[in-house]
């Protein structure tokens, strides 16, 4: 049996809201999951003012919302779950795994060749 990490959508047409959870990998995307691990809001919210902070709105930083159990994030990929590709993104972000890098990968995989061959 294996099992992913993986979002599932919720939400409305052009207002997504993803869980984060831990399903079989051959099970369709909003398929009953075997744990809900977290959620996550792509819409950036804005932050309410405070009343000492004289910041104009349109100024105050945006953010989007990730609630996770991190905790049962770890013992899900101690015991061999997969994160999907935007959820080892989520997770990175965290700090759960280490960052992919495939482009620069790549980039310096070809700059290796080429300086090997002007050597040469």
């Amino acid at each position: 049996m294996v099992l992913k990490i993986r979002l599932a959508r919720f939400g409305r047409r052009h207002a997504p809201f993803y869980n984060i959870v831990v399903a079989q990998a051959r099970s369709a995307r909003n398929s009953k999951p075997l744990e809900v691990l977290g959620t996550f809001d792509p819409n950036p919210k804005t932050p309410l003012p405070t009343r000492d902070d004289d910041t104009p709105v349109e100024k105050l930083q945006r953010y989007k919302d990730v609630k996770l159990d991190v905790d049962r994030a770890k013992y899900w990929l101690g015991v061999g779950a997969q994160p999907s590709e935007p959820a080892w993104k989520l997770l990175s972000m965290i700090g759960l795994v280490i960052p992919l890098n495939r482009g620069k990968k790549v980039l310096l995989a070809k700059e290796e060749e080429g300086q090997a061959r002007i050597e040469s």
